[in-house]
Order: structure tokens, then sequence, then C-alpha cells
């Protein structure tokens, strides 16, 4: 059996936290057992791990998130990387052929596909096994694991089950999906045994192989990645579930949330204050997560949520706070904070003057160990100053060691790179006409490889 948890999201909904390259997944607000702060993907990467199923795990998603998988899971994990940003059934069909043709995985194989974010217990993962077992003694083409509601949701999708379901089996046949029905209706539904859709689907690999043969798609890797662009932007809910013919579901009893809004995630989130701040007064079911330096104090509000990032300030009723991803949907600001395989950066300042001149200042935090790929800009001048730490630098195949208080110019089609042998805090001062993060031509990752290409 095959994992592949798909990795997406624009990053609209916990803003401004979350954004283009940091969607929900990766916010580092949940306590873990150590007492420390991690993200849901961090959660769900450990539980599979103690599920024993990473070896067997693979996480597909955009180019734009796979520095922060990196960042937060390590870089050992194997991804799946989209071309571009679609939707699922391109997400998961691509996923397929990596598998097929470059893991060489059997046709036969199960393959389990769910979302990388579900708020669960570690059974959910160990329930998860029994999906290869359903498939084979169903004949089903897909096995879906299904939720046992606790109470007639209207936030979630619904599987309703055929009324001749066997009752000396695992599974129930289904019937239909409905999506965000009205209370009254899920109540009729929830007395039908309908569960919960959590989106995990299991199938053989050869039932999704030979779709995209009928529809004459590649089933090799690099083939489908050439052709990425023209399958068809939809789910694999409307693609693919709705017009497969023999469905089964398992069901699974334990707790299950998607802490995708602000007020859910809340509900998860132990402390009511994160970074400065002060609450106080009479102030109930109120939070407070601030990534700023800036202090933030908040006098008798209850049920509210104010949330801060380099990239904005939210204040607002948790329960009116799912309205944050249409406010933003047309917002297209870059972000101003990013995790990366190596490190962090936080945008300082960023102006634009009338003759076109642009100045980007970032701070930058390597960690120690860690580098930055060896490159050059085309578009823009860069001056460094080392703010703390010490290490290594590449400039031009040239090797020298920097310290605090050094300054370092790099002009346009200046070859460097960064190996920080502490943690480093850089100040980074970028000058060009268009200062954007695409301008950066990659010559080597590896600090050795890097090593190989310089005169020591």
């Amino acid at each position: 059996m095959k994992i592949v948890l798909l990795s997406g999201g624009s990053g609209k909904r916990l803003w401004p936290l979350s954004n283009e390259s940091r969607s929900k997944q990766f916010l580092k607000v949940l306590g873990n057992a150590e007492g420390e702060r991690e993200s849901m993907v961090q959660r769900v990467w450990g539980q599979i791990s103690n599920a024993g199923l990473r070896d067997h795990s693979y996480i597909a998603t955009s180019k734009s998130q796979v520095e922060m998988i990196h960042s937060q899971l390590g870089s050992e994990i194997e991804v799946i990387v989209e071309p571009e940003r679609r939707d699922t059934f391109p997400a998961i069909a691509l996923a397929a052929t990596y598998l097929y043709s470059v893991q060489g995985v059997s046709l036969d194989e199960t393959i389990v596909v769910m979302p990388v974010d579900p708020y669960v217990e570690e059974s959910f993962f160990h329930k998860t096994k029994e999906l290869e077992h359903v498939l084979n003694e169903s004949g089903a083409d897909l096995a879906l694991m299904g939720v046992k509601p606790t109470y007639p949701s209207e936030k979630y999708g619904y599987i309703v089950p055929n009324v001749g379901t066997k009752a000396d089996v695992p599974y129930i046949t289904v019937q239909s999906f409905r999506e965000k029905p009205r209370e009254e209706e899920a109540v009729a539904m929830i007395e039908q045994a309908a569960l919960w859709n959590c989106g995990v689907f299991a199938f053989k690999l050869d039932f999704l192989i030979n779709i995209l043969i009928e529809k004459g798609y590649p089933i090799q890797y690099d083939e489908m990645s050439k052709q990425y662009g023209r399958i068809p932007k939809n789910s694999f809910d409307y693609e693919i579930v709705e017009k497969a013919t023999h469905i089964v579901a398992l069901p699974y009893e334990g707790d299950w949330k998607d802490l995708g809004t602000w007020n859910t995630l809340t509900e998860q989130i132990e402390s009511s204050l994160i970074g400065k701040g002060i609450i106080s007064g009479d102030s109930t079911n109120t939070h407070v997560i601030n990534e700023l330096d800036i202090p933030i104090t908040l006098l008798n509000l209850s049920n509210v949520i104010v949330a801060a990032s380099p990239d904005g300030i939210l204040v607002s009723d948790k329960a009116s706070s799912p309205m944050i991803k249409e406010v933003m949907k047309h917002s297209d600001q870059r972000p101003m904070y990013e995790e990366r395989r190596w490190g962090r950066y936080r945008v300082l300042d960023y102006l634009k003057y009338p003759d076109g001149q642009e100045v980007l200042t970032k701070r930058i935090c390597v960690a120690p160990g860690q580098n930055l790929s060896y490159q050059y800009h085309l578009l823009r001048n860069e001056v460094w100053t080392v703010v703390a730490g010490e290490g290594e630098m590449v400039l031009n195949d040239k090797h020298l060691l920097v310290k605090a208080g050094d300054v370092l110019v790099i002009t346009k089609d200046t070859r460097h790179s960064l190996r920080a042998n502490t943690e480093m805090d850089i100040i980074e001062v970028q000058t060009g006409i268009e200062l954007i993060e695409e301008d950066i031509v990659r010559l080597a990752f590896d600090w050795n490889e890097i090593m190989q290409l310089c005169t020591v």
C-alpha cells in the first residue's frame, strides 16, 4: 500500500498567517507532547510514522510548498511536484504516473489518497491500513473512509449508504454523496447511517492508470509533467468518484476535524496568547496569535480572533472569520514571510520610487549547517550585512569566511552562496527595476558540490 498526501491550499482561509507558500498546514500553532509548537503537517507526519507508514508515503504538492515541506519534515521526504497548481484530479493523476513509471509500483498496488492536514487521532492511520483489505474483499473501484458523525454538521459532505448494505461486512456500499446539506437534511442522513466524507479514498493503481489511458493522457511521469497544463482543472470527486460504478466506504469512529478556519483552528490551540501581547478583562473564547515584534493588547472582547504577521493584521469575530477567504480572494500580495529548506526570511520594508527603482529589505535567518543554493540574479543587486553568526561564503567561485559585522556587495550576475556554521542573521537590501522572488538562477544546491566549483 502506498499513501499520497495532498498538500495544497491557496493560503487565504487563515490569512494573515497563511499565504501562497505557507498554507494552513504549515502554521506552527498546535501543541505536541513535548510542549512545543508544531504544524498540522508535522503532527500528521509524526502520526504516519508511528503507524509504520512513513516509508510508504509521498507528498504531492506545488512548487511553492516544496521548500516549506523540506524545512518542516526534512529533506529526505519524497515529494511529487506539480508543474503548476491545478486541482485534485490532475495532482492525483500526476502522482499515479510517478508511482507507476518512476517508482515501479505494481499495478495491483493499493493507493490511498488523503489530505495532508486532518486533525485526527493516531488510530485514524491504523484504520487506513484496512482500506487495502476492503478493496480486495469488495472488488470495488474505490474504497473511501468515512467518519461516523457526532452531530448534524452543515460544514461537511456526507457519504450516503445503500439501504441494502450487508451487516456482516466491515464496510458499506455507497449510494450517493451530498455536499454540505442543511441541518435537517443532515439529521435525516445520519438516521440512514450516512458518514462524513473526510476526503480519503483508495484504489488499485491500474484503476486510475487505465482511466488515464482511456482519456488519452500519458502514463509516463516526465511526459505527464510536460502535458500537465492540458488536464482538466477538476476535482478527483467530480472527474473520478462521481463516475465510478462500485464504491464502498469504511466507517471510522474516532475524532476527526477539518481545522480550515480560524474558529475551528482556535478550538485546538491550548494557549489563548501566542507571541507578544496581553489579553485582559472579561475576554472569553478569544485568541491572539502575533508573529510581529510589536505587542498586541486586547481588552474586554470575547469570541474574537486577532492574528498578526508580516502579511497583515486580522481582527474578527470568530463566527465571521470564514469570510476572510472571500475577502482576500483577489489579493496578489507577495508573501512577506517564508520558510525555506535552509531557514526562513521576513520582508522588513519595500519601496518603489517614481523612476521605477525598487528597494526591498529582508531579514534572513540561515540555520546552522544549512546553505543557500549557488545562484545569481539577472535583475537585482544585493547588499548583505551580517548581523549575527559565522559562516562561509562562495563569491564567484572564491571561498571566504564571514562573520557578524561583515558587509557583502553582490551585483547582478555575481555567483554566490552561503553556509552557516552557527545560526546566521543577515539583513539583505535588494535594489533593481523588478524585484521578484523568481529572479534566481540556481547552479547547485549541495555544499560539497558548490565547494568543488570554487578555488579554495
